[in-house]
């Protein structure tokens, strides 16, 4: 059984690495990516009006040691009519931190109106990139050895920017985004071109979504995301949500060929929000014994400018 383990987290350390071969590597995925926006795009900062804060973390194919985690924090704000400022902090691991990667980014944005309820945003998100490697923390492997003759990464900084557009109504919204333009090769060994430990590659995500009032105490909103990378299969999520009487959220969504997922909010209070969401794979990892889905938890506090004055909770 360790033997089985051991070859499955390695594996997945080689194929996120993909060295050899120009294979893309991927940002890290959220289901609840409605509630992350800004991690994704720039131009999302300080829409919602307030100062907010949001933590996330995601435990992918738990059951399975050394799978992924992904951690993110999320502080974005209004500093004016028009201008929106943020910052995303990323932290993506692997193998029991044998792969470690953070990102962490500030985001800029500015708004316009286009109508008596439309605004479009547009951002920009400067930052950089921390990729650890640490071969030594797989049984099998010595820190001077590393994997197929390549050497250990220690914390290498790789600068990068990346741009969105954001627009929304009370209902509506739609975003285009590229967070990294800057596409990074970590470690050319051989000094040729197709040689490499890994490669970061432009991820492109284009979200949209509406609101149904249904009632005066239910919303409907389905929501689609589309996130495209290249060498790497187009990746679609469909979610639908329903917002009962504001305080709590019910929903499923549909990874293309990899997921099912199950969603729920909680509104605690004005100011806090708790999202849990569930991951059962549809691929064959999904049948294994070693996997029992992917979990999610998302907590947000908002700060109201005029504490006693209570915004309607925005469904986006």
């Amino acid at each position: 059984m360790h033997n089985i383990m051991r070859k499955i987290i390695i594996a997945l350390v080689l194929v996120i690495a993909s060295f050899e071969v120009a294979i893309a590597q991927q940002d890290a995925q959220y289901t609840q990516y409605m509630y992350n926006t800004i991690a994704i795009n720039p131009a999302y900062a300080g829409s919602r009006g307030v100062l907010s804060i949001a933590a996330l973390h995601r435990s992918q194919w738990v059951g399975l040691d050394g799978a992924p985690t992904t951690q993110t924090l999320n502080i974005h704000t209004p500093t004016g009519q028009r201008v929106g400022l943020g910052l995303s902090i990323v932290n993506d691991e692997i193998g029991n931190a044998t792969s470690q990667e953070t990102y962490f980014d500030a985001a800029f944005s500015y708004t316009i109106s286009t109508g008596d309820q439309g605004k479009l945003s547009f951002g920009l998100k400067a930052g950089g990139h921390l990729l650890n490697l640490d071969f030594a923390k797989l049984a099998g492997f010595t820190e001077e050895q590393g994997v197929n003759g390549f050497p250990n990464i220690d914390k290498k900084f790789s600068p990068n920017f990346g741009a969105g557009i954001y627009y929304h109504t009370n209902h509506f919204y739609a975003g285009l985004s590229v967070p990294n333009f800057l596409q990074t090769k970590h470690f050319d060994g051989s000094g040729t071109s197709t040689s490499y430990l890994a490669k970061e590659r432009m991820n492109w995500y284009l979200i949209t979504g509406y609101v149904f009032d249904i009632n005066r105490n239910l919303k409907f909103k389905p929501a689609l995301l589309f996130k495209a990378v290249e060498g790497a299969p187009l990746q679609a999520d469909l979610s639908a949500n329903f917002l009962i009487s504001n305080k709590f959220s019910l929903g499923a969504a549909y990874r293309w060929d990899a997921a099912l997922s199950a969603l729920v909010g909680f509104q605690l209070t004005d100011q806090f929000m708790l999202g849990l969401a569930y991951d059962k794979e549809t691929t064959e990892l999904g049948n294994t014994a070693f996997n029992d889905g992917s979990f999610e938890i998302f907590l947000r506090y908002e700060l109201f400018n005029n504490p006693r004055r209570v915004i309607t909770p925005r469904f986006f």
